[in-house]
C-alpha cells in the first residue's frame, strides 16, 4: 500500500520508523514548517522532518492547507492512505483525498480523552490503565471509526515522558497492523459511543500552578502529568520551585496545606490530606536535581510557607 505520513514531534518517530522499514510503500511525508526554536531562537525542523530528511523521503511543510501547490504536490503523491500521528487537524479536503481515507493513531482509549492532552489527564486522574487507539479520521476531532486498539498499564512512577514513550513505542506497532489489515480487508469499523466520551484539553500555564489544598495523591497525580514539561510549580520566597517526582507519605507530621519542612536531606510539604515527600525538584535558574543534591547547595533550613500566586 502507498502510505503518506503526517507527524510532527518525536512520539511520531517510532511510528515513522516502523512504516519506513515495513512492506508498505512510504512515498513521503507532511510536517509542521520549521520554526525558530530555543534560546537563540534558531530555526530547527520537526523531529519527523529530520527522519524524513535522514531516510531521503519527499517531505511537504505546509503553513497552510489550502495552498494549491500544498494540494496539488500531496496528490501527485497518488497515495492510498494517510497516517496522521500527533499532528495538527486536516481539512476534508486533505484526509479525504485517498481511496482508504485518513487514520490517525491517538494516545488513549477512544472515546475517552479526546483532545490534545491524554497522556496528560489520565495521569492526572489517577488512571490505572490507559492505551493506543486507531481510528479513521472526521471532520469532528478524534470521533472516527475505531480500527484497533491496545491497552497499557499506567505504574505508579510513571509520569508523562515515560508514559508517552511507551506509547509512541506500542502505537507504532499498533498503526501498522492497523495498516496492514486495511489492505487485507480484515479489519472492521467501530463507531464510538459518544455518552462514554471524555475531553482531555491542551494543557495550559494554569495547570501547572499547585494548590495545596488538594490532597497529597491529587498533587501527586498532577506532578506525574506535568513531568518533564512544563512542569508543576509552587512560588517560594519570590521564586518558581517546580516539582518533578513526589511519594505520598504514610504518616503526617501536621504540616499546613502549602508548608514545606526542609531538613538536611529531605523536603515534606503539607497538602489538603497528608504530605508528599519531595524527591526531585528544580528552583528556577537551576537544574533539575534529586532532593539531597539540591539541599547541599540550598542553604534555607526550618518550615516555610509555599506562595500560590
Amino acid at each position: 500500500m502507498r502510505v503518506a505520513f503526517f507527524g510532527t514531534p518525536e512520539f511520531a518517530l517510532p511510528s515513522l520508523q516502523k512504516l519506513q522499514e515495513s512492506n508498505h510503500d512510504l512515498v513521503g511525508c507532511v510536517t509542521a514548517p520549521d520554526k525558530p526554536r530555543g534560546r537563540g531562537r534558531s530555526v530547527i525542523a520537526t523531529p519527523v522532518a529530520e527522519m524524513a530528511e535522514a531516510h531521503g523521503l519527499p517531505l511537504l511543510k505546509p503553513a497552510d492547507f489550502s495552498e494549491l501547490s500544498f494540494l496539488a504536490d500531496l496528490q501527485d503523491w497518488q497515495a492510498d492512505l494517510f497516517a496522521v500521528v500527533a499532528f495538527r487537524i486536516l481539512p476534508e479536503a486533505v484526509f479525504g483525498m485517498p481511496r482508504y481515507g485518513a487514520i490517525n493513531l491517538h494516545g488513549s482509549l477512544l472515546p475517552k480523552y479526546r483532545g490534545a492532552a491524554p497522556i496528560q489527564w489520565a495521569l492526572w486522574n489517577g488512571d490505572t490503565e490507559t492505551g493506543v487507539t486507531t481510528f479513521s479520521i472526521r471532520q469532528k476531532v478524534d470521533t472516527g471509526n475505531i480500527l484497533k486498539q491496545a491497552k497499557v498499564e499506567i505504574l505508579d512512577e510513571d509520569d508523562a515522558g515515560s508514559l508517552r514513550e511507551k506509547l509512541s513505542q506500542i502505537g507504532a506497532d499498533l498503526l501498522l497492523e492497523t495498516i496492514d489489515g486495511l489492505e487485507q480487508g480484515v479489519l472492521a469499523y467501530v463507531s464510538q459511543i459518544s455518552d462514554l466520551a471524555t475531553k482531555a484539553p491542551k494543557i495550559t500555564g494554569e495547570h501547572c500552578l499547585i494548590n495545596w489544598q488538594r490532597s497529597a495523591q491529587e498533587i501527586q497525580n498532577q506532578i506525574r502529568a506535568l513531568s518533564p514539561a512544563p512542569g508543576a510549580y509552587s512560588i517560594f520566597e519570590g521564586t518558581a520551585l517546580k516539582f518533578y517526582r513526589t511519594e505520598v507519605l504514610p504518616e503526617s507530621t501536621k504540616l499546613q496545606p502549602g508548608q514545606m519542612m526542609i531538613g538536611d536531606v529531605n523536603i515534606a510539604i503539607g497538602t489538603g490530606i497528608g504530605e508528599l515527600n519531595i524527591l526531585e525538584l528544580q528552583l528556577q535558574g537551576k537544574k533539575r536535581m534529586y532532593t539531597p543534591s539540591f539541599l547541599r547547595g540550598f542553604r534555607p533550613r526550618g518550615t516555610f510557607q509555599l506562595q500560590e500566586v
